[in-house]
This record gives structure tokens, C-alpha cells and sequence, in this order.
């Protein structure tokens, strides 16, 4: 990176669309300026001029430029620093479009389907919820078969878009099964799968970034406490 280069991302500790960004920052080796934004009080002014339409974070500001939405940032810092570190996007055409499909589906289906399941009162969709959950799982099992073609990541030797975008909600997950005992990947469902995410979680590009899970339990917890109490106030 040239010394007149200036990249500042803005993001929040916990947030898995965050984290998507700052892994392919240090999978690029990529120097950049960190600031943490206040989703829940004052968002900066900043933060409001670089993303006025969804007013949401990551946003990636790169000489004054920003970038944003998750996956776009995660190519756009592919394709800018494409001279240093592995690639992240597959170099094969039909390659990249299958890593975009199923990442579209991670983002679109399975992981909306699995927030509406966490979320509703009812015990009849939560378990038709955790079905579609499971379903989609098994999915991504046959995904990461067709896409890895026997190597350690959906994207073969190296982590590839698909790793960051499944990967980046792990945390989530394993913070969902400490605090409330629900095991949402499991080695006798999804082997596969299973085997993937703990490699990915201890790799050291990954592990240097990832909030610690206990940190992420917690706010998820207190989250939920204060989602319920003004539910049980109005």
C-alpha cells in the first residue's frame, strides 16, 4: 500500500458484517484506521455523509471514497490490492459466480431465516423456522463439496468470499449455543461443514480479528433482555 493511500473502515465490534470486511483487510495486509460507530445512539457524521442511503455499517473509505455493504467491500479490496496476498474471488468466471450465488443465499435466505426463528415468540415457527435453518445448512454442506473441490475452504487452499461471508456469522452461532444451549451446526449433520468452521475460526487471519464469543453472548444476551423488556412495556 503506497504511503499517499488513506483506508479507514467504520464498524461495529460485534457486527458479522463487519467482520467480513476486517478479514479481507488482513488477508490483503492492509494498514487502514478503524473507528467504531454508535448504531444504537449518535451515528456519526460521518458515517451519515459516507452511506446516506442505508445509513449502515461497514462502510470502507478509501482516499475519501467510501465503499458500501459487505460483500462489495470485500471484492473491492480484492480487486484494488490484488497485487498482495491471495485472491479472494475465484479467478474462473463460473467459479466467481458460484461463490456470488451462494453467498447471495447465505445473506438472503439462510441467515434471515434463521434471525426470524431466534426471534419469534412461537414455538410452532421456531421449529418450522429451525427446520428451514437445518435445510439450508445441509445446502451449504453440499456447497462447500462442489466449490472446495476436496481443499480446506470453499474457496479451495485459500479463504474465498464464500469463507468470510458463511464464516463471518460462526460467532454468532457458537454465542447463540453458550447462551442458550442451541448446537445450530453439528458434526452429525454436517460434517463437513463442521470441520470447515473450526478450521476457519483457528485460522490465523481469521482469529486476529473475531470477537471473542463469550464478549459476543453477553451482548447478545443483554440485547434481548432490553428487546423484551420494551416489548413487555408497550
Amino acid at each position: 500500500m503506497g504511503e499517499e493511500e488513506e483506508v479507514k473502515l467504520l464498524g461495529t465490534w460485534y457486527s458479522p458484517v463487519v467482520l467480513r470486511a476486517k478479514i479481507a483487510l488482513r488477508l490483503k495486509s492492509v494498514d487502514y484506521d478503524y473507528v467504531e460507530e454508535d448504531l444504537f445512539g449518535s451515528k456519526s457524521e460521518l458515517l451519515l455523509k459516507s452511506n446516506p442511503v442505508y445509513k449502515k455499517v461497514p462502510v470502507l473509505i478509501h482516499n475519501s471514497k467510501p465503499v458500501c455493504e459487505s460483500l462489495n467491500i470485500v471484492e473491492y479490496i480484492d480487486e484494488t490490492w490484488n497485487s498482495s496476498g491471495p485472491a479472494i474471488l475465484p479467478s474462473h468466471p463460473h467459479d466467481r459466480a458460484l461463490a456470488r450465488f451462494w453467498s447471495a443465499f447465505v445473506d438472503d435466505k439462510w441467515f434471515p431465516a434463521l434471525m426470524a426463528a431466534v426471534v419469534t415468540k412461537s414455538e410452532d415457527a421456531k421449529a418450522k423456522g429451525m427446520e428451514e435453518v437445518e435445510e439450508g445448512l445441509l445446502q451449504l454442506e453440499d456447497a462447500f463439496n462442489a466449490l472446495s473441490k476436496g481443499k480446506s475452504f470453499f474457496g479451495g487452499e485459500t479463504i474465498g468470499l464464500m469463507d468470510i461471508c458463511l464464516g463471518s456469522f460462526l460467532v454468532f452461532l457458537k454465542a447463540r449455543e453458550k447462551l442458550k444451549k442451541e448446537k445450530i451446526l453439528t458434526e452429525l449433520k454436517t460434517p463437513t461443514l463442521y470441520r470447515w468452521a473450526n478450521r476457519f475460526l483457528s485460522d490465523e487471519m481469521v482469529k486476529i480479528v473475531v470477537p471473542e464469543i463469550d464478549k459476543v453472548a453477553k451482548f447478545i444476551g443483554e440485547f434481548e433482555d432490553s428487546a423484551q423488556s420494551v416489548a413487555s412495556k408497550s
